[in-house]
């Protein structure tokens, strides 16, 4: 107990117990599934919400052929949504990366059916562009209407814009410019996610916005079976079942990322609480801003100082809240 309870802190950067980290998460997933009764209403779908989960995971609409073809198709409609977010990130950041982004295929020696995607910095000088790789080895693991969410998630204006900017930092100690907090970093990457639904262009069909939508109740319930496993006793099996019951993910992933927060504990609980503590500084500011409040200044102040632990960072919000 007393080693969870270190995890928790360690990967949250928060003081935030089990029991509380375990209700937010029920709070989220409730929340989420009724956003995704939503779109099931909105494409016309008779029937419950397990059986849309269904029809989405198993529909051969969802899926690129498992050719060549199919995997430069992946390549290529990733490629055009980020292309799609980088005309509009003036809009939304005064900082910009000035190293490029582009979209791999992993490399053969190292794929894996239906690993996760993932991002690769690349210089502080920014003379080698980031790598968002994509594991394309077997296709029916990338449904379609995930592309977009993880593209943004990965590239832009996620992982890329954030440690690209922090890397070119130069008015920090150089420490900071390569500093790893997840909380912070892949509380950005899921903010991302819903940040990209306010840049036009994006999540144009509904069926991408379930997408959006699946990888963030992926991420509530992660909060749910973590802390269920670490804290409460609760089986594997336990686990996959609360899991497969709120996310339309093959059970093949599912089984897998159980096993992760088995070997990993508090890990996975970083994700959500990080995006939770960014949204919520966003509305601390623009209630006490109102309308002096500008979304560009926030994002720069939040992507100005490198990798930061939650409280630190609310602090230097709030400084900035004060100043302005």
């Amino acid at each position: 107990a007393a080693y969870y309870e270190y995890r928790l802190r360690n990967q949250t950067t928060t003081d935030l117990t089990a029991n509380e980290i375990h209700q937010i998460g029920l709070d989220e997933v409730a929340r989420l599934r009724k956003e995704m009764e939503t779109v099931k209403e909105s494409v016309d779908f008779d029937g419950s919400l397990q059986a849309f989960f269904q029809h989405v995971r198993d529909g051969e609409w969802n899926y690129y052929p498992d050719t060549d073809e199919g995997r430069q198709a992946y390549i290529d409609d990733a490629t055009a949504a980020i292309d799609g977010i980088k005309a509009e990130l003036p809009n939304f950041f005064g900082l910009l990366p000035k190293a490029d982004l582009v979209v791999k295929r992993v490399e053969p020696f190292r794929e894996r059916d239906g690993a996760a995607q993932h991002y690769y910095p690349g210089t502080p000088d920014g003379s080698r562009p980031g790598i968002y790789y994509a594991h394309l080895s077997d296709m029916t693991s990338m449904p379609k209407n995930q592309l977009e969410v993880i593209a943004y998630h990965e590239g832009l204006p996620g992982h890329h814009m954030q440690i690209s900017i922090a890397q070119e930092l130069e008015d920090i100690p150089k420490f900071r410019t390569q500093a790893r907090f997840t909380a912070y970093s892949e509380g950005w990457g899921l903010y991302s996610e819903y940040l990209a639904k306010e840049i036009p262009g994006t999540y144009t069909d509904p069926y991408q916005d379930f997408g959006r939508l699946t990888g963030e109740i992926w991420r509530a319930i992660r909060l749910v079976v973590d802390t269920g496993l670490h804290a409460k006793g609760w089986t594997e099996q336990e686990a996959i079942d609360y899991f497969a019951a709120n996310s339309p993910e093959p059970l093949e992933s599912i089984r897998s990322e159980i096993q992760r927060y088995i070997v990993m504990p508090g890990q996975a609980t970083s994700y959500k609480i990080g995006m939770l503590k960014i949204l919520e500084l966003r509305r601390r500011a623009k209630e006490t801003l109102g309308d002096k409040f500008d979304i560009r200044n926030f994002h720069d102040v939040v992507l100005g100082g490198g990798a930061l632990p939650l409280p630190l960072l609310e602090r230097k919000v709030l400084a900035w809240m004060n100043s302005s």
